[in-house]
């Protein structure tokens, strides 16, 4: 049957607008049901508390229960391939890292693209990472550091966690910024470099602030610099105030699988900021030598695409390869 073309048109145009109202409708009651977040880190992690706060914080703002699922291993990977392949329907969330950004570079193969699987959500926390040296070692400030690894090139011994951490490569772009022959040791974890560090096995130790602050307010590890500015160590030097482009830290975000819904994603990214804004959760990111780190999905998304661009360079240039 052959239909005026007037009728036709109206028509169309009505089937061409269910799309968009079904999508806001869904949104407007998004959610509905559980929302999973799933974390490549183990309980008890940096990561893994970070997850808890702030999926409490969603659950109580949009009425509705957001869990924590971890699913370690692989680096992470495994956690971020569950998400890449989920439906993009908001209920299925990546807490992203860092080492997120590090791992598209690190591993030859993958079976997700991080920037194209995985939609960019918000940014939650950013912690600075320090680089100490034990309380004997003979230099007091980061240049001192710098020139001491000139004179002796290959005789300086830093130990970070495991190859292919932030805070290993962030130690590799350092290296690559001042040109210095510094040894990373890469250990299983932060705390047996600390131990080697204390018992002068090794010279220093990169690590979160939260790491090391114990240790540096007993005087048995020395700061010399902190990646970006950390509120529990406000008297400490960034590092590119003495090695200009240098910028490093242990981030911490959300993300969803590619083609879930703008309005899902902008309703995610507004609860999270306000999330982030109250004083209880900014005061607690504090605790855990963090800063808060909110902003707009597509600034979220820049800042993870020049992140996985920068340590791409960065493990090309130190041949970096997988544990």
């Amino acid at each position: 049957m052959d239909l005026p073309r007037r009728t036709f048109l109206h028509l169309a145009a009505g089937a061409a607008g269910l799309p968009a109202a079904s999508r806001d409708a869904g949104a407007e009651t998004y959610p509905s049901r559980p929302v999973r977040l799933i974390v490549g880190a183990v309980p008890g992690s940096a990561p893994d508390v970070v997850a808890r706060l702030i999926a409490q914080s969603l659950g109580e703002r949009l009425g509705q229960s957001f869990v924590v699922e971890n699913r370690s291993g692989a680096s992470g990977n495994l956690a971020t391939e569950a998400v890449a392949r989920a439906v993009p329907d908001g209920y299925t969330l990546l807490l992203m890292s860092a080492g997120n950004a590090i791992n598209t570079s690190l591993y030859e193969t993958l079976n997700f693209d991080l920037i194209r699987d995985i939609a960019p959500v918000a940014g939650i926390v950013s912690f600075p990472m320090v680089i100490t040296v034990r309380s004997p070692f003979p230099v007091n400030t980061l240049a001192e550091l710098i020139a001491y690894a000139n004179a002796k090139p290959g005789k300086l011994n830093i130990g970070t966690p495991p190859i292919g951490s932030p805070q290993h490569v962030a130690g590799e772009l350092f290296k690559m910024l001042t040109g210095t022959n510094i040894v990373l040791v890469a250990y299983r974890g932060g705390p047996p470099a600390i131990t080697d560090a204390l018992g002068g096995q090794i010279d220093g130790v990169i690590g979160t602030v939260l790491l090391l602050i114990d240790f540096i307010r007993s005087e048995k590890l020395r700061a010399l610099a902190v990646t970006e500015a950390s509120e529990l160590l406000p008297d400490i030097p960034t590092v590119s105030a003495i090695v200009p482009g240098f910028e490093a830290s242990q981030w911490i975000g959300i993300g969803a699988p590619a083609k879930t819904p703008a309005a899902i994603i902008e309703r995610l990214n507004g609860e999270s900021n306000a999330s982030l804004a109250d004083p209880r959760i900014k005061t607690r990111l504090i605790e855990l030598g963090g800063r808060a780190f909110p902003g707009a999905p597509s600034e979220f998304g820049a800042f993870v695409a020049a992140e996985t661009a920068k340590w791409g360079k960065v493990v090309k240039f130190a041949n970096i390869k997988p544990e």
